[in-house]
């Protein structure tokens, strides 16, 4: 996969990290598409979340990043959408690793709890990562697939 541009979305929370985040994918050759939000004012993280998750999903970016307070509401609600594979990171391995092994392609970060560069060397660990394709590994990844796909509502 070619990455080019990254889909980038945040609730009010994550708006003051969002402008350091944007930064990063630039600094680093890349598109960011900004999903919004565009201030502090009170929003729901899951619009963010289903924006960023679209984008990905449509083809039009290949990585999506989503920020809230803590990272924890965004990263479940993105996670909802089928074909998305989200995890939250505070350390610079888990956001590599989630994608050299999980073929993760959503980063999600808590604002309150990341600070700016913190947040720098994590989007950088992500994005410069990529899915290793071991056997191993894409036989896990197509178990949570089966998964996603199989799973109906309790």
């Amino acid at each position: 996969m070619s990455l080019r541009s990254v889909a980038i979305g945040c609730d009010h929370g994550g708006f003051p990290l969002k402008h350091t985040v944007m930064e990063t994918v630039e600094a680093l050759g890349l598109k960011p598409i900004d999903c919004g939000t565009d201030s502090e004012a009170s929003v729901d993280y899951p619009d963010y979340a289903s924006a960023v998750a679209r984008k990905i999903i449509e083809g039009e970016a290949q990585r999506g990043i989503v920020i809230c307070g803590s990272g924890v509401g965004a990263c479940v609600a993105v996670n909802k959408v089928a074909g998305i594979r989200a995890g939250l990171c505070h350390d610079c391995y888990s956001a590599h690793q989630g994608v050299e092994h999980d073929d993760m392609n959503v980063l999600c970060l808590g604002a309150r709890i990341v600070g700016a560069n913190l947040a720098d060397e994590l989007v950088r660990a992500f994005l410069e990562a990529e899915f290793t394709g071991e056997e191993r590994h894409e036989r896990r990844k197509a178990k949570v697939l089966e998964m996603e796909r199989t799973q109906k509502p309790l």
